[in-house]
């Protein structure tokens, strides 16, 4: 992939001030509104959205909040969007997050590799506040 395309600083400023908006709600557990601000920050990111760094981020951030709501459908979308933006292969919590939706989908063996990805940059302690079954499931695919 091209190197990541750069925002004016108008345009970086905003994103990042709807951002920190977004996370506020975010750490109230209000993931509505955080959701809200996510997405006024999506909509400002110019096209092609999969050339910016700031549009792997925003995905995470809409997809994390999507993911805590429940809507596992709208979290899925947004974490393999994601996956096509700079820096997003590698990124622990994006797979993690995605193997979680995977796993929660049926789709083991897909939930396994993305799970495994998160495990082997971030170790046990990626899971530990999140549901013990993922980890439970991982330890039927590998020796962890």
């Amino acid at each position: 992939m091209a190197n990541a395309l750069e925002l004016d600083d108008a345009t970086y400023d905003e994103i990042t001030r709807l951002c920190e908006a977004g996370n506020k709600f975010a750490r109230r557990n209000n993931h509505k509104s955080a959701l809200l601000e996510y997405r006024k920050a999506w909509q400002l990111v110019p096209e092609p959205k999969t050339e910016w760094e700031a549009s792997t981020w925003i995905l995470i951030s809409i997809g994390d909040s999507c993911f805590l709501l429940g809507d596992r459908e709208s979290a899925r979308e947004a974490f393999e969007y994601a996956m096509h933006c700079p820096g997003a292969i590698g990124n622990p919590f994006l797979h993690l997050r995605l193997g979680q939706i995977l796993f929660d989908a049926g789709e083991n063996d897909a939930a396994a590799d993305e799970l495994m990805r998160a495990y082997m940059s971030e170790g046990k302690e990626i899971f530990e506040p999140e549901d013990p079954k993922y980890l439970a499931f991982l330890g039927t695919r590998a020796k962890i």
